[in-house]
Order: structure tokens, then sequence, then C-alpha cells
């Protein structure tokens, strides 16, 4: 990458850094940590607009590139602010008990990693900005992807809220909609917008690296902060109800039922 650009994204570094810094010193005195959830989508949206504004790429890309991405946090940031308990997140409140008298200098890394991981995620963002190719077909599918992939995220989080708003499903499992194809549809669609800023950036110099972001998200979705974590929730509050589920419906791609496929092939081997 070009000196300017990188000059930029250590920018958006030390940005990110002060702001989780800020975040982490709130953590302190409030003894919760769930904010750094929301602290994260709100810093990708900062940086990356900021790169977008700084870029020197085509204007209407970068434009599109800012909006769409700020967009997105601003949705994302707002549903994490929503779905806030009272009490701070089970997976924080396990690492403070599980780090006792190392949990600050713990918090402080946790907090310090996000930072990177804020640029790492801008690094999209930053790519397409300086992308100076006019506008192609490529940048309709990428706008296309980011309407699919905001629109089915929105509609996953609708559909979860509106089960448990009810009383009657207190403890149950959600299998309705999206989440009748895919235990973790919400997941699936924050992994495909990762792909929308690949389109816009990946026919300039070093676009290919834009491709390292939705490789990550997968990684961190697959083992580290998403699915194991809510699967192991899930378990431990909804018991057989939940392994029931996890047998016929996928964790992650959206599809058909399993035991349904085998049905149905069933079914054809005895026509036959």
């Amino acid at each position: 990458m070009e000196g300017y650009n990188v000059s930029l994204l250590g920018q958006g570094l030390l940005a990110a850094t002060l702001f989780m810094l800020t975040l982490y010193a709130h953590q302190r005195r409030t003894q919760d940590a769930t904010p750094v959830d929301i602290g994260w989508a709100i810093g990708i949206g900062f940086v990356s607009v900021y790169l977008a504004s700084n870029g020197q790429g085509d204007l209407h890309r970068r434009v599109i590139v800012g909006t769409l991405t700020a967009l997105w946090a601003l949705r994302l940031s707002w549903h994490l602010h929503a779905r806030r308990g009272p009490v701070e997140d089970g997976r924080y409140a396990m690492l403070r008990q599980q780090w006792g008298e190392r949990a600050q200098r713990n918090f402080l890394l946790l907090y310090l990693a996000q930072a990177l991981l804020i640029t790492f995620f801008s690094i999209p963002s930053l790519l397409a900005a300086a992308n100076p190719k006019p506008l192609s077909i490529l940048d309709g599918l990428g706008v296309a992807i980011w309407l699919v992939a905001i629109g089915g995220e929105g509609l996953a989080d609708a559909q979860l809220h509106r089960f448990r708003s009810q009383p009657t499903n207190a403890g149950r499992t959600c299998q309705q909609g999206l989440w009748n194809y895919s235990r973790h549809p919400n997941y699936f669609f924050e992994w495909l917008h990762w792909f929308a800023p690949v389109t816009w950036a990946i026919l300039n110099d070093w676009g290919w690296l834009s491709l390292m972001a939705p490789v990550v998200m997968l990684y961190l979705l697959f083992s580290v902060t998403g699915i194991p974590y809510a699967e192991k929730r899930a378990l431990l509050s909804r018991g057989d109800e939940y392994r029931a589920y996890q047998e016929r419906t996928h964790a992650f791609f959206p599809f058909f039922h399993k035991t349904a496929r085998s049905k149905d092939v069933s079914a054809k081997e005895v026509t036959l």
C-alpha cells in the first residue's frame, strides 16, 4: 500500500486506541464491559468514514463506502444497545470471575485488541476509498450484497426479538422465520456483509487484502466470540430442546433441515 494510505491507517489506529482506552476507563468505573461490543461497531464506522473521506480514489465510490459503512455501524450499535440488559453481559462476567485479580490487566489487553480489530476491519474501506477506477457493475454487486446482508440481519434480529417478547416463549428456542433454517442467521448475514467492501476494493492495487475481512470474521464467529459461546449458553439454558434443534438445523449457512433432507431422500428411495 502507498505511504499515504498507511499513514491514514495509522491515524485510524490511533483514534481507535484512544476510543477504546476511554471505554476501558468507563469499564473500570462501572465494572461492566458490555459496551465494548457497541464501541467496536461504532469504532469501525467512525474509522471507515474517516478513511473514505480522506481517500484519493473515485469520489462516488468513497461516498458509497462511507455512507453504507456508517449505516451498518449505526444499525448494529443500536441493536446491541437495545438488547443490553441491566447487568454485565454473561461473557464478560464469566471472564471477570475467571481472571480474578488479573481482570483489569486482561480487560486492558482485550480493549487494546479491539482497537486492533477496528483498524483491521477498516482496511477494506481504506482500499475501496483508494480505488481510482470509475464505478462498475462490481460496485453495484457490492451494494446488492450490502442490502441483502443488512436486510437479512435486521430481519433475523427482529424475528428473535418478537419471539422473545412473548411470555409463553420464555426458556424456549426460536425456530421461526430465518431461525428455522440456521441456528445463527444473524451471524451469517453479518459475515456476508463483509463481502460488500471486497467488491469495491478488489480491482485496486492491494485490493485482494480486503478478502481477509470475511475470512477473519468467519474464524471469529466459529472459534472465538460467536457460535461456541452462544451454543454453550443455549445448551445450559434450554437443554434437550436445543440439542434437537442442533440435530436438525444447520449452525451457520441457512438451508433446509438436515432431517427433512434425509426424509426426502428416503422417500425418493422408497418410490424408486
